[in-house]
């Protein structure tokens, strides 16, 4: 049993560990981001050069990878390994475990679309090959902080999810 619950802290650390990586680095781009100054123009062409955002936003990206993956393996593993037998007791904690799965999933979607994006907008764009037709596009002020908030939303449902789905005498199973 002791093993069980190092191996519970360990998970919920790398999940911690993670988000808080992907929250500074977050904060970071959002600093680091290509900046009106930056962007060079040719007559009606722009250029925007590589932002250390990019690479940023990628390792941002990663870690929310991680988060989302751990968290779910480690959800599917004590919902799946739970006994045939449901009582009525038990309902009430799968569904808010369910419920903060699915906000865990909407928080990372929203997440990696918003970082992906963003980041992506941070890589070079030469003239006239821009992000999006041929134009220069840069990230708006928030878009880092907006993604940071929602990395934290999806490790606390995350860890929410994977507290609701242990067994009821208090065991943890990873």
């Amino acid at each position: 049993m002791v093993e069980r619950r190092h191996g519970f802290a360990v998970i919920c650390s790398i999940i911690i560990f993670l988000g808080l990586v992907a929250f500074s680095t977050c904060i970071a781009a959002e600093v680091k981001r290509t900046k009106v100054k930056d962007i060079k123009f040719h007559r009606k062409l722009c250029y925007a050069p590589t932002s250390p955002a990019f690479g940023l936003g990628l390792a941002a990206l990663i870690c929310l990878l991680g988060i989302q993956f751990v968290g779910n393996c480690v959800i599917g593993k004590q919902f799946w390994s739970r006994e045939k037998k449901t009582e009525l007791k038990a309902r009430k904690p799968i569904t808010v475990a369910m419920t903060l799965l699915v906000l865990s999933w909407v928080s990372f979607v929203v997440a990696m679309v918003l970082l992906g994006a963003a980041t992506s907008m941070n890589h070079s764009q030469a003239y006239g090959k821009g992000w999006l037709d041929g134009e220069c596009y840069m990230v708006r002020d928030g878009v880092y902080i907006g993604s940071a908030v929602l990395i934290l939303a999806t490790v606390i449902f995350s860890l929410g999810s994977i507290l609701m789905t242990r067994k009821r005498d208090w065991q943890w199973h990873v």
